[in-house]
């Protein structure tokens, strides 16, 4: 099971470290293993809800989202991405940009972390939406049940979510714009860049994931009568899912994977600057780890773990709500890709345990519900 789903992962591992080695020699190696788990690090969360919106889609739709799906992950998002920042932030042409990557990584790298608040602010909005939206939601499995509880309740209030998001640019984008006026105004321009690329992130999710919400809920209207299969499934112990989705509905279920997976890579992207500014050994180390976020993706889906530990969602959406707001204060202060990837693991972590102490917690109850139900009939 794990050869299998994974073994494509295995294999461009091998693959991208030879071709490191050829590249640049042992040194081109380290930094490319380096980067791979930094992007693994970094986007474990991604896998997890990745997972979350896999299960509902059809055997089709999700061979198309580990092969169409990683050709945009790995070449879109990992190799065109910071030439497209490059050549719209630098008014320069593709090939210019790809030009100045191989030649000049030094006024690459200035450039890429110029366009940075940009980035930042459209991800972070992306990703805040995802977390609130999650959290206004009232969910018959609560994790930690004493925050969860007041905030489905405000939930009901219309909007509140695009209300947060929309005062927490605005607080970003001002004190952006007032910091940079106190160090010399050189950056003031850009807050309203911030403002304008935050808003686009809002938009964004508001399109894709409504079009998405849209599809799935006309699909499981008009395949109510497969709830009696379901029903049926779950009474023989096979895993219970939902409607799997189909046509208009799982592509644009398939459209919000790829946005969200493009907001998720931000940060290892940029992360990724940190540790080299060559383009080639980028696009090595980051295409690598983000064949591990698709293959673990599907580990969790065929496994049924998000059914088994039904806190790991949450965990994962706490911790989109953390790196959110490490976007959003990337765009003013310098934060370590070493703590964004701990305060992830961490999350999903706490989520994973308490998911195993509820289990063990039900285990121990089933056990003595069943003595004394053996003592009684004894009786």
């Amino acid at each position: 099971m794990v050869l299998k789903t994974f073994g494509w992962s295995f294999a461009v591992t091998a693959l991208g470290l030879v071709a490191a080695i050829l590249f640049g020699g042992w040194t081109a190696f380290g930094i490319v293993a380096i980067l791979s788990i930094l992007e693994i690090s970094l986007s474990f969360d991604n896998a997890v809800v990745n997972a979350g919106i896999l299960k509902k889609m059809n055997a089709f739709w999700q061979k198309i989202f580990l092969t169409v799906g990683i050709l945009i992950a790995v070449f879109g998002m990992r190799l065109v991405f910071p030439v497209v920042i490059v050549a719209i932030s630098a008014q320069l042409g593709p090939i210019e940009a790809v030009d100045l990557a191989l030649s000049d990584k030094d006024r690459y790298q200035e450039l890429v972390t110029d366009a940075h608040p940009a980035i930042a602010a459209f991800g972070g909005m992306f990703l805040l939406m995802i977390f609130l939206d999650f959290i206004f939601e009232d969910r018959d499995i609560k994790w930690l049940a004493w925050l969860e509880r007041p905030l489905a309740k405000l939930g009901k209030v219309d909007m509140l979510s695009v209300c947060i998001a929309l005062i927490v640019l605005l607080i970003s984008a001002m004190t952006f714009a007032a910091h940079a006026h106190q160090h010399g105004g050189t950056h003031v321009d850009k807050a309203e860049t911030v403002l304008l690329a935050g808003i686009a992130g809002l938009i964004t999710y508001m399109i894709v994931g409504g079009l998405s919400g849209y599809f799935e809920d006309k699909l499981e209207e008009e395949e109510e009568q497969e709830h009696e299969e379901e029903e049926k499934a779950a009474r023989e112990g096979k895993p219970r899912s939902a409607v799997a989705l189909a046509g208009k509905a799982a592509f644009f279920m398939f459209l919000y994977l790829e946005v969200l997976d493009a907001s998720f890579s931000f940060d290892g992207v940029i992360g990724a600057f940190a540790i080299t500014n060559d383009i080639v050994l980028m696009a090595l180390g980051l295409g690598i780890g983000a064949m591990y976020v698709r293959s673990l993706t599907v580990y969790l889906v065929r496994q049924g773990t998000l059914d088994d530990y039904v806190y790991l969602e949450h965990g994962a959406h706490y911790a989109i709500g953390a790196l959110a707001l490490i976007l959003l204060v990337t765009i003013q202060y310098q934060i370590n890709e070493i703590i964004t990837g701990l305060v992830g693991v961490v999350l999903i972590g706490a989520s994973f345990w308490s998911s195993v102490r509820r289990n063990k917690r039900i285990a121990e109850a089933e056990a003595q519900a069943g003595e004394k139900t053996e003592v009684s009939s004894g009786v």
